[in-house]
């Protein structure tokens, strides 16, 4: 018992040492500034792209939790070119991170590979010509990729596809698509009107991470029908899969969306929680996450117009990860705990 007790140690700490800032999770923050010795800030764009779940290619309305204004700075407005764009997004963030001098250009409104490749190479090699930007991060569905547009985007992470691009201390651009993955349930994703289902992600994020291209995920905690368990066991399926980095949010009914309809006439197939209740939810599934995963974010914010009300006020995220590393401090434990045993 007292050998298994001190190798448990061990591993525990072999495990926490590899973990920025005494952290008890691998947190995204240092992961850029561990490789280039800086912080890269992410700068949002919208490039004008819409998604086959609005323009009647696969549906009309979107995911019924969406509205894509909700989730964009104000800087952000496909009104603007992509340059004005980063240009007010580079003095918008330089207010909070003035040591800051490199970006990434961050397409993240509606499936940014949703278009012709002709159009894709216009706006990334735009975002790329600015010379502050160091690197693209694609949010898009994995339902919106083909291997036509995934060699595009390798030969640009390659340094192919713009052989004059030079950046101090970057000899190739940075890039990351981000997957909208949402769930690892057919039945959840075919009732929040996906278009696709988890097979369809698991093939892009292979067919991403075979290129050498870094793959991210976002996952939404508490869609109708889901449970705490089925929210814990998707933790192996995530694992399996070759992401760097995942991105959790706690589901956010946002005004006049069908997913705040579906909660008004059904409640009681919503897992809502208290803040509380949801941290220890993130704790039982990091310690259920291989410790090589990148965790990019724990919860969403959306400003407080686009709800009927802040169920738990207006806390910042920066104080849900506060209260993160004092909860996974008090219970002892930390990200992979339970993924060797």
């Amino acid at each position: 018992m007292l050998g298994e007790s001190t190798q448990e140690k061990k591993r525990e700490a072999e495990i926490l040492s590899k973990f920025a800032s005494n952290k008890r999770y691998n947190t995204f923050v240092g992961y850029y500034k561990a490789l280039y010795g800086e912080r890269l800030q992410k700068l949002v764009l919208d490039a004008g792209f819409t998604c086959p779940n609005r323009d009647g290619f696969k549906s009309r309305g979107g995911c019924t939790f969406c509205d894509n204004s909700a989730f964009h700075p104000s800087y952000s407005i496909k009104a603007k070119n992509i340059i004005n764009q980063l240009n007010e997004g580079i003095e918008f963030h330089k207010i909070r991170y003035r040591n800051t001098r490199f970006y990434l250009a961050y397409f993240q409104s509606f499936s940014n590979t949703y278009a012709p490749l002709s159009y894709l190479k216009r706006v990334y090699e735009e975002a790329l010509s600015h010379p502050d930007v160091v690197g693209i991060v694609i949010g898009t569905r994995p339902d919106c990729v083909d291997d036509e547009k995934l060699d595009y985007i390798q030969s640009v992470q390659e340094g192919l596809a713009i052989p004059d691009w030079t950046r101090e201390k970057f000899a190739k651009p940075i890039v990351t698509i981000e997957y909208g993955i949402e769930s690892c349930y057919d039945k959840t994703l075919q009732r929040i009107n996906r278009g696709h289902d988890f097979a369809t992600a698991q093939r892009a994020i292979r067919d991403t991470a075979k290129r050498g291209i870094d793959v991210g995920a976002h996952f939404i905690l508490g869609l109708p029908g889901e449970t705490r368990d089925m929210l814990l066991e998707q933790c192996s399926l995530i694992n399996e899969l070759p992401l760097l980095s995942v991105k959790f949010h706690q589901l956010q009914l946002v005004r006049n969306t069908l997913i705040e309809r579906e909660f008004e006439n059904k409640p009681n197939e919503f897992l809502r929680l208290s803040l509380d209740e949801y941290l220890d939810l993130i704790v039982d599934i990091l310690e259920r996450l291989r410790p090589s995963l990148y965790i990019e974010r724990v919860a969403g914010e959306v400003p407080p117009r686009f709800v009927k009300k802040s169920e738990w006020g207006l806390i910042r995220n920066f104080q849900i990860l506060q209260m993160l590393d004092k909860r996974l401090e008090s219970r002892s434990t930390y990200q992979g705990k339970l993924v060797y045993l």
